[in-house]
This record gives structure tokens, sequence and C-alpha cells, in this order.
């Protein structure tokens, strides 16, 4: 659960009073009433959707039907690409798999997968000197379940041909190894962007971010 506009300003009351009945300090008063500024003023769906956005790729999570760790979680990495024809986001993320990794078989098994994404895949985190656990390098977990997306529909070609765009070698993948281009159809969304715990955000406010 995470905490509430009003448990958090009680939260920041007892942090300044504490400051103050300890040794006060005026600058750690003022990065307290700054953070609590910060919490207010995020907006997780968007942060949600600049993280899937700018990156190019996913850890993936899925229930392994691989005979040595059958029924445990399985982790692996996957190319993802969310853009449209123009370019810009569309928040649906598309992705390649094969049968012949683990994810492929998996899902096929059971097609309720997980994807993560961290604002450390693009290094703002280390730029920033903050830890990857911290709350503050925002994260964002979606869980789904996959969509094969049939080869002879109109819209096909041009959503591989964009991913293709996005990752070259994706190219050599489809002709040597098989692959197939699926979506994620979104059943929930967590993300951790602050202290507090996590927040759950609507399919439907993501989709409706403008980035």
């Amino acid at each position: 659960m995470h905490i509430g506009c009003q448990q958090l300003l009680l939260l920041l009351v007892a942090c300044v009073f504490l400051s103050h009945a300890q040794a006060y300090s005026a600058l750690e008063d003022a990065r307290i009433i700054a953070e609590y500024k910060r919490q207010l003023e995020l907006n997780h769906a968007k942060i949600a959707r600049q993280l899937v956005h700018r990156a190019n790729w996913a850890s993936v999570g899925s229930i392994s039907t691989n005979q040595a760790v059958k029924d445990y979680p399985m982790v692996n990495i996957i190319s993802i690409d969310d853009n449209g024809l123009d370019g810009n986001s569309t928040g649906v993320i598309r992705f390649l798999l094969t049968d012949l990794d683990f994810t492929g078989p998996d899902w096929q098994n059971n097609n309720k997968v997980t994807f993560m994404f961290t604002d450390e895949q693009t290094l703002n985190c280390k730029n920033a000197n903050k830890d990857p656990m911290e709350p503050t390098c925002a994260r964002v977990i979606i869980s789904g379940q996959v969509k094969k997306l049939p080869d002879d529909a109109p819209s096909y070609n041009p959503a591989m041909n964009i991913f293709i765009n996005r990752h070259p070698a994706a190219a050599k993948w489809i002709i040597e190894h098989h692959f197939y281009l699926c979506e994620l159809n979104i059943r929930n969304i967590f993300v951790l962007d602050f202290y507090g715990g996590p927040h759950q955000v609507n399919a439907s406010d993501y989709y409706a971010i403008k980035i």
C-alpha cells in the first residue's frame, strides 16, 4: 500500500518535529519539504510511459517450462518497441519471441508475464548518484498477457518494420530463428518512483499520456 497525501503530510510534520527536537537543521527541513512537494507533483502514469518509451529492452518474468527449473520464475531480456508509424510513443509494448528461447515456450503454457523497466537502463540513476534499488530511481512493473500478432493482419508488416528500424539485428533473427511479433495485453501497472511504496496505474491512464 502506498502512503496517501494525509499520511505523507503527517510523516512530514513528524520528521520536521523530530529534527527540531534533536538538532534544528534548516537544510534538512528544506530537503524534507522539497521531497514532499515532489511527491505531490509526480505523474505516475507519465513516468511509466517515459520509462517504456526510452527503453530498448526489458526484463521479462515468466513461469518456466524448462525441465531444469520447471514452475520456477524465469527471467529473460527482451528487446521492445512502442513506436507508431510517426515514430512517437504509443505505449503499446511490442516484442519478438521465438520458441527456441525461454520465454517462447513459457508463454504458450501460461501467457501471464511481467515486464520491468527502470531508469537505470538509460544510466540516469548512475549519473545522478542514485543506487538502482533506491525508490527515487524510478521503475515500472507491468504485468499482462502475451498476444501473438497474426502475420496476415494488415498491421503486421508495418509494425514489424517499425520494430526492425529500432532493432536492425532483428531482421536476421526472424529468418534464422523464426521469431514472431507479439504485444503485451496490459493487466496491471505498478510504478515505484518515490518513497512510500508502489503506485497502481490504470492501463487507460497509461495509454492516455501524450509524450
